[in-house]
C-alpha cells in the first residue's frame, strides 16, 4: 500500500502541491486527474522519490519513500516526458533495467518488443513519441515492481496501441497483482480502466473515492411523468444533484441505490422510466458541482 500523508511541495513562491493525502491499496489501479498545475506530476515523483516533499511523507509498504532505498525497489515510475541514454536502443534500455531491477523478464519484454513492432536495434531517439512511451511502458511491466507510477501514460498513443496497452495492465494485474498509479489530465482514458479515482485541483485534494462505490450510489434517470402533478410527485424525496428538461423529458441524477430508485418510481404515474448507467465523466461533475466546483472547467477545458 502506498501512503502520502499530508505532502506539500513549493518551487520558490508556487505552491505546487498543498497538504495532499491520498491512500493507494494494492492490487488497484488508482487514475490521478486534474488540468496541467494541478500538482499531479509534483506528487507522482514525491511518491516515487525523485522528490522530497517539503512537509509530510509518503511511505511504501510502510517503509519512507525518501529515506529507504528499499521502498523505492517496488517502484517503476514513468515520467511524463521518459528520459533513455542517448544512442540507446530498446535492447539496450532492457539490459540497463535488468541491472537495476531483479526480477525483470527479459524474454517477455523481447515478446513485447515483437508484438508491439518497435525494432530492438534501432536507435530510440529516431523513435516517435508514441513509439517511446510504447517502449517505457513495456520495460516498466517487464521490471516486475510490486507498483507502477504512470504519468500522463496514455499521451501520444493511438487508439489501438491504448488498448493494447490497457490489456498488458489488467493482465499483469490479474497474473501478479500489478498495483498501478495512473495521472492524467483526461477523464476518458481512465473510465474503464480505473478502480479508485482522485481529482487534484489547485495543488490539493478535491475527492478521492473508489469508482465502483460513486458508481453504485449516483443514478440517472430519464423519464416522463403522465401529469405535472405527477412530475412534482415524483420528485419528492429524492436527492437530486442535477437536473434537465427537455419538453416533457425528464433527465435526473440521483444519489442513491438502483434498487431504491427503481422502488420509487414503480409507485409514481409516468409513460415510461429507465435508470441509465452514468460516465465517470457524469459522475465527476455531479460530485464536484455539489462541492461548488464545475469539473468541466478543471477538467474538460
Amino acid at each position: 500500500m502506498i501512503e502520502v500523508t499530508d505532502v506539500s511541495k513549493s518551487f520558490d513562491q508556487i505552491k505546487a502541491v498543498d497538504h495532499v493525502s491520498v491512500t493507494i491499496k494494492e492490487g488497484q489501479v488508482f487514475g490521478l486527474i486534474g488540468t496541467n498545475g494541478a500538482g499531479k506530476s509534483t506528487t507522482m515523483r514525491m511518491m516515487a522519490g525523485v522528490i522530497k516533499p517539503d512537509e509530510g511523507d509518503v511511505t511504501v509498504d510502510d517503509l519512507s519513500v525518501y529515506r529507504y532505498a528499499k521502498a523505492r525497489e517496488n517502484l517503476f515510475f514513468i515520467a511524463d516526458e521518459p528520459y533513455f541514454f542517448r544512442n540507446a536502443t530498446a535492447y539496450s534500455m532492457m539490459q540497463y533495467y535488468r541491472s537495476v531491477f531483479t526480477q525483470f523478464d527479459t524474454d517477455m519484454c523481447e515478446r513485447y518488443l515483437e508484438s508491439f513492432g518497435l525494432p530492438g536495434t534501432r536507435k530510440v531517439a529516431t523513435f516517435s513519441k508514441g513509439m517511446k512511451k510504447q517502449l517505457i511502458m513495456l520495460l516498466g511491466l517487464c521490471a516486475n515492481t510490486k507498483y507502477l507510477l504512470c504519468d500522463e501514460t496514455f499521451d501520444g498513443l493511438d487508439p489501438v496501441m491504448r488498448q493494447g496497452i490497457k490489456s498488458l495492465l489488467a493482465q499483469q494485474m490479474d497474473e501478479r497483482g500489478l498495483t498501478t498509479i495512473i495521472a492524467s489530465h483526461n477523464l476518458r482514458e481512465l473510465e474503464d480502466i480505473c478502480d479508485h479515482v482522485g481529482l487534484l485541483h489547485r495543488g490539493g485534494v478535491l475527492l478521492s473515492k473508489d469508482l465502483l462505490e460513486m458508481k453504485c450510489n449516483i443514478q440517472k434517470i430519464q423519464c416522463v411523468f403522465k401529469t405535472e402533478t405527477d412530475a412534482l410527485v415524483g420528485q419528492q424525496n429524492l436527492q437530486i444533484v442535477h437536473k434537465e428538461k427537455r419538453g416533457s423529458l425528464y433527465t435526473l441524477t440521483v444519489r442513491g441505490k438502483k434498487e431504491e430508485i427503481i422502488a420509487h418510481f414503480s409507485k409514481i404515474n409516468t409513460v415510461f422510466f429507465e435508470v441509465l448507467p452514468l460516465s465517470l465523466e457524469e459522475i465527476f461533475i455531479s460530485e464536484t458541482e455539489v462541492a461548488g466546483y464545475d469539473v468541466k472547467k478543471l477538467i474538460l477545458g
